[in-house]
């Protein structure tokens, strides 16, 4: 039985057997490893409110400055790594701890990134106040190395730059049934006061009321479920890359539109009496010509249930597609580049039902709209779907602000939501934090690291990349400039509210400029929830914006220091054996540029971290050595020699902030053999630099005659 069908067969008796158990009594199993996998493919459970209800916090590396919006300066700080909430010594060991957390409980998504761990690196999660972990190991090996689970639980997003990991990202369960602690160690961290650098994360998590039980997750556990976990990963990899193949009930209803719609009219059709659930709509919006992506903006899906109009949605950014016709293949939602638009949100109601077709565009659109119609058991857990969509164009990057993607008012649980951002610049743009705020708590119970890190990948990355749970279906370029689309599915980390729930994310972008943001937000609701989401025609009809042509960041990108020999096209002749060399696409800065747009950057590991670089010289005799670099917040000091013969002095290359660097004076060189060679050795470290205190970035080198 293919694993599609297999997965359809297990929801639907997944669903017989909650509904007999309901009507049995109160009486609910235990939490388990093996109930949170099942609830994982249960397409049904989202649909009704959390029994036992629970609710989703998050541990995190967020600025510690970051206390109240009356404080701008620290409200949006953001040195957003190493933010550990104490150290501890164990067995003579010194561990920093990420999160402690009293259950019962579970951890369903973990995000790491950063500096690439050292050998010896270990990871220990601690449960129930055991003295040895149920978990430890390198953190690269259990996060996204498949050490513990495979693809797509445990995988990285993207890649990330040389001599660091891409995001990590696990979302293997971790039930525990009174407390959970969770530890950082590195074999050379033996300072309380001086925590490692460059560690990132994001660890969310369910806590259930005293009482719930909860089975405590164990390696053994694990390994005794290996079929089910298997079975699992394969529903999961195959979701969102196939057409579904799914057994059809004896009274599933095809309701469908196929009609051509002018500008400014729309078309409908009502659904079968219920009480009844959407199972599947299935979309394909033309006609495929080069005004698409403005065709799939302007074309506006409108969905009312039991008399509220829940879901008011441009239809690519209803699937995770953003801006135009990008493939996405994700737990709920596919666009295919074929044109089909895929929608697995289950959405009951209790009555009645209408699905509507809006053109806002100026020209007239073929529409097809299927929708798969089946029987549903209402209760008084049966939530609407909702869908709502906020576009703003022209925000300014400074000051720095949180924009609010939605604010509900009533009882749900939000699902997720699809980030559409148009950059006029190549510079990063994702730096701001998610502050996602429930129930008119005083401080935001998440409250994030970068909003790269929300959407599951870091280091501003412009790989496409597609998975369950998050993906990035378009990042145009050049760099991150243009129109960059992320999108994210909460599953077991989906976030539950009783009377309200706001969900901000910080604009922090590295320039001042002008940037538009629009965002898709999905989430289940009682009836009678509101938001502040009214439709936005007008917005949806806007053209979309394109880059000038040159872009201002090709111009600066083209600028070159007069007779430099450029460091990221020397020949490389050795290197240490951890140091990792490649090329970084580096922008203006107030300070000045760097010469071609790029330089060599160069990623240590620790002291006595060499690279020997050769420069070829045309003319024979003494020459002047000049170098140009970069100075930066985790860079060493550095020692200059030429041809075995050391520069006067060693140089610190630590800045606070990234800057452009030179021309440093090395000295007057003779040449051998038409070359010289160059050999930078990180020798020390400025007290204040993070990380490994051991990266340089070396852009060219000028010579001229003494």
């Amino acid at each position: 039985m293919p694993a599609l069908r297999l997965f359809l067969v297990l929801v639907l008796a997944s669903a017989a057997v909650t509904q007999a158990t309901e009507a049995a009594g109160p009486a609910a199993p235990a939490i388990t490893l093996e109930s949170l996998l099942r609830e994982m493919i249960d397409r049904d459970a989202v649909a009704r409110f959390p029994a036992p209800p629970y609710r989703c916090r998050q541990a995190s590396s967020y600025d510690r400055r970051s206390k109240t919006p009356d404080d701008p300066a620290g409200w949006f700080a953001n040195n957003d790594w190493s933010q550990f909430l104490r150290s501890e010594e164990n067995k003579g060991r010194l561990e920093w701890v990420l999160m402690d957390a009293d259950g019962p409980g579970a951890i369903v998504r973990q995000w790491w990134a950063g500096n690439m761990p050292p050998k010896g690196a270990v990871v220990r999660f601690y449960l129930d106040g055991a003295e040895e972990p149920a978990i430890e190991g390198y953190p690269c090996d259990i996060l996204a190395g498949g050490a513990i689970v495979g693809k797509p639980l445990s995988m990285e997003y993207a890649k990330a730059p040389p001599g660091n990991p891409a995001a990590m990202n696990l979302y293997l369960p971790i039930p525990y049934a009174r407390h959970c602690k969770v530890t950082y160690s590195e074999p050379n961290a033996k300072n309380p006061a001086k925590p490692p650098g460059g560690r990132w994360y994001n660890m969310e998590y369910r806590t259930y009321p005293a009482g719930t039980k909860v089975k405590t997750f164990t390696m053994a556990d694990l390994k005794a479920l290996g079929p089910k976990v298997d079975e699992v990963l394969s529903i999961l990899k195959e979701a969102g890359s196939a057409f579904l193949d799914w057994p059809k009930p004896d009274e599933l209803t095809e309701c469908e539109i196929r009609q051509a719609v002018e500008p400014g009219k729309e078309v409908s059709v009502d659904l079968p009496a219920g009480p009844k659930a959407i199972r599947e709509i299935q979309l394909r919006i033309g006609p495929p010509d080069e005004d698409l992506q403005e065709v799939l903006r302007s074309t506006v899906l409108r969905i009312q249930f039991d008399g509220e109009e829940t879901i008011w949605c441009p239809v690519s950014d209803f699937v995770g597609s953003g801006v135009g016709l990008n493939e996405v293949h994700s737990w709920h939602r596919t666009a295919w580049s074929c044109g089909l638009l895929v929608s697995r949100w289950v959405m009951p109601y209790q009555k009645s039902g209408r699905i509507t077709v809006i053109n806002l565009g100026k020209r007239k659109v073929e529409t097809s709209v299927g929708a798969s119609v089946t029987p549903w058991k209402w209760d008084s857990r049966s939530m609407h779907f909702h869908a709502a969509w906020r576009q703003e164009r022209g925000i300014p990057t400074r000051p720095y602000r949180d924009w609010n993607y939605v604010t509900v008012s009533g009882k749900g649980v939000y699902m997720g939501d699809t980030l559409a951002v148009f950059n006029p610049v190549r510079d990063w743009w994702g730096e701001g934090d998610e502050k996602i705020w429930v129930d008119g708590e005083a401080f935001p119970s998440h409250f994030g690291t970068g909003s790269e890190d929300y959407y599951g990948y870091s280091w501003g990355n412009t790989t496409l990349f597609n998975s369950p749970f998050c993906n990035q279906p378009r990042v145009d370029g050049p760099g991150n400039a243009g129109h960059t689309t992320n999108t994210r599915t909460r599953i077991l980390d989906a976030i539950p509210f009783e009377k309200s729930i706001k969900v901000d994310m910080e604009i922090w972008h590295w320039k001042d400029v002008k940037v538009n943001y629009a965002v898709a937000s999905y989430w289940y609701a009682l009836p009678g929830a509101t938001s502040n989401r009214p439709p936005q025609p007008e917005e949806a009809a806007a053209p979309l914006p394109k880059l000038e042509k040159p872009a201002a960041p090709a111009v600066r990108a083209a600028f070159k220091i007069p007779g430099a020999i450029e460091c990221e096209k020397m020949k490389v002749v050795a290197t240490s054996p951890d140091l990792a060399v490649g090329t970084q696409p580096v922008s203006a800065l107030a300070s000045g540029q760097w010469s071609g747009g790029e330089q060599l950057f160069l990623c240590g590991k620790k002291q006595g971290d060499y690279v020997e670089l050769e420069i070829p010289v045309a003319e024979s005799g003494p020459q002047k050595v000049a170098l140009y670099g970069t100075r930066s917040w985790d860079y060493g000091i550095l020692r200059f020699s030429i041809n075995g013969k050391a520069a006067e002095k060693d140089c610190d290359a630590y800045s606070k902030e990234s800057v452009v660097w030179g021309p440093v004076d090395l000295g007057v060189f003779e040449p051998k053999d038409g070359r010289m060679i160059l050999r930078v050795e990180v020798v020390g470290a400025n007290p204040e630099s993070k990380g490994t205190k051991s990266y340089f970035g070396l852009d060219c080198v000028v010579l001229s005659k003494p």
